[in-house]
């Protein structure tokens, strides 16, 4: 860890030479003009409010802000025109980052974005979950066990999405986090969250860009004959005579009629019944190990004859990509996204990712605690079973050294 961070910081303090795609960090009114909502997506009220806010716990810059969702229940769709096409066709490192903040304690909802086609004839106002995509990428969150980083690639070969195959984890506590990935033209990828790297390899191998390079040879199949039972009954184990004659219950040899029984008037006394000692259940013969057992048989392979290598994995956006949106479904509000950076080079993400997301990284966590803490004195005073209103309308005004 200390390598990494050290090589960080050297590439940060070096001199890159990058071209970047697109860049916001939404810290001006006017970003209303560059993101175009998706208001022919869905009805008006389906879809939720972005509200324009550094969030209830930041860095030390209250004006450094994000775009929050705000309503529950909500639909979310937004884009925004790059200042500059990426085409996969010159060959270059696509990398993607931003922040994630879920405010909210989410428990259901996507935080992901997308990297989409369509230049001057992309329909803004209409860009939703059915809209053709290159990438898919970010968190995605729906209850404990349904917890991932959605990594996804449009492959021009197949004409569909491909997701990859494992889940790359996800972070879902309440502060911000840094989702980055990198996609090169040698075809390999690598997922970082915090500028920590999670996953990294071949698109083939985590993703079904490609048709398997064996099969199971279409001319074999098992033998009539082959033997694949590991034990058979043993033919000298015999049911005893007499076995299935022995009833599961019998009456109950303790029981004695009652003084007061009148076989006049109750009718004739039986005894309760009570399970049978000597009953064993259904008789099933005794298995021994198979003398002619073969063991199992396995499917020879043979080469595919319709596996190909695809060179062009990488190129997700072979048409070019000109847009980034995002199209979400949150059931509770309160995420807020952050300095997003599109660019060739992974070093100018990083040297993005110092100046914004780490310059307010340690800020944000100590106003958050605080937060907390007033939370947790105000739970303790006002006693168990009251409720707490709390009200952090002046958290942005708050010296980090301040005592709760």
């Amino acid at each position: 860890m200390k390598l990494f961070y050290s090589l960080f910081a050297a590439a940060a303090v070096a001199p890159v030479s990058a071209e970047i795609y697109f860049k916001e960090q939404f810290n001006d009114d006017a970003w209303k003009d560059r993101w175009t909502v998706s208001s022919d997506w869905k009805s008006k009220s389906e879809l939720g409010e972005w509200e324009h806010t550094a969030g209830e716990w930041h860095g030390e810059d209250a004006d450094d802000k994000g775009i929050k969702t705000s309503e529950d229940a909500r639909f979310y769709g937004l884009s925004a025109a790059m200042s500059k096409a990426f085409n996969s066709g010159d060959k270059k490192d696509l990398v993607i980052q931003y922040s994630v903040k879920h405010e909210q304690k989410i428990d259901c909802g996507g935080a992901y974005i997308k990297l989409l086609p369509g230049g001057d004839k992309f329909e803004s106002t209409k860009f939703g979950g059915d809209a053709p995509y290159g990438v898919m990428f970010g968190p995605d969150i729906c209850g404990s066990s349904n917890k991932r980083t959605h990594v996804i690639f449009h492959s021009n070969k197949k004409d569909d999405n491909l997701l990859i195959k494992k889940n790359v984890s996800c972070e879902d506590n309440q502060l911000s986090h840094l989702y980055t990935l990198v996609l090169r033209p040698d075809n390999t990828f690598e997922v970082f969250v915090d500028n920590k790297s999670v996953r990294a390899g071949k698109l083939e191998d985590e993703f079904d860009f490609l048709a398997p390079a064996e099969i199971k040879d279409p001319d074999q199949s098992k033998p009539s004959d082959w033997v694949d039972e590991k034990e058979i009954p043993d033919p000298d184990d015999v049911k005893p005579e007499g076995y299935d004659d022995v009833p599961m219950e019998i009456p109950d040899p303790d029981a004695s009629k009652p003084d007061d029984w009148d076989d006049e008037d109750d009718g004739e006394w039986e005894p309760p019944m009570t399970d049978n000692p000597d009953f064993k259940g259904e008789w099933s013969q005794a298995k021994i190990p198979n003398p002619d057992y073969k063991g199992p048989w396995v499917h020879p392979m043979i080469a595919n004859p319709d596996y190909e290598y695809d060179e062009e994995m990488y190129a997700v956006c072979k048409d070019e990509c000109t847009h980034v949106g995002f199209e979400l479904w949150q059931v509770k509000s309160g995420t807020v996204f952050d300095d997003i950076i599109i660019t060739d080079s992974l070093e100018e993400a990083q040297q993005f990712a110092e100046e914004t997301f780490f310059k307010k990284k340690d800020a944000e966590k100590e106003m958050f605690d605080a937060v907390q803490k007033k939370e947790r004195d105000a739970a303790e005073a006002a006693g168990p079973g009251e409720e707490v209103d709390m009200d952090f309308g002046d958290m942005g005004d708050m010296d980090m050294g301040d005592e709760f």
